[in-house]
């Protein structure tokens, strides 16, 4: 509680910091809701031992395509050989990426664990997801972000600003 307390500016910054990850966090959920409601008959969870017909014929177009920045955050309380270990057990990189699914970018974060991001058919969605609870938990925490891509949007508009 001290550091909180101890002063209003600090107060302030840390429920301005707190408000911004609420917003974040609630606007990944919903769109990460809207997209799901696009999935037809998709379950929250399945019964053990049930399967999922992926719809690998999928391939991501301009009406269907989402993407998807995971952060898998490792448990730094454990050495590096014991949870690649879980993730061999477990077949992580077996089963991750999906065949079919495209990875954008997959970078190690120094102090974090490793950030990937995907470029999916939104029909897909569940089965990532079905893949991460199954193979990458007990090594990593799993946060994840819907993602567009504004490179395009940001560059002309630089060009554009340099023009003037």
């Amino acid at each position: 509680m001290g550091r909180a307390q101890s002063s209003t500016g600090t107060r302030s910054l840390i429920s301005h910091e707190v408000r911004l990850r609420l917003i974040r966090s609630l606007m990944a959920a919903a769109a990460i809701a809207a997209t799901s409601s696009w999935i037809a008959g998709a379950q929250a969870q399945t019964a053990p031992g049930a399967t999922t017909a992926p719809a690998e014929n999928a391939a991501p177009t301009a009406d269907n395509a989402v993407m998807l920045t995971v952060f898998f955050k490792h448990d730094q309380s454990r050495p590096l050989g014991e949870l690649n270990a879980q993730l061999d057990r477990q077949g992580f990189y077996k089963a991750f990426p999906p065949a079919g699914i495209e990875v954008v970018s997959w970078y190690v974060m120094m102090g974090i664990g490793q950030v990937v991001t995907l470029r999916l058919p939104a029909s897909r969605l569940r089965e990532v997801n079905r893949i991460l609870e199954s193979t990458a938990w007990g090594s990593y925490r799993t946060e994840f972000y819907p993602t567009y891509d504004y490179k395009p949007i940001g560059l002309a508009s630089h060009e554009k600003a340099q023009a003037k």
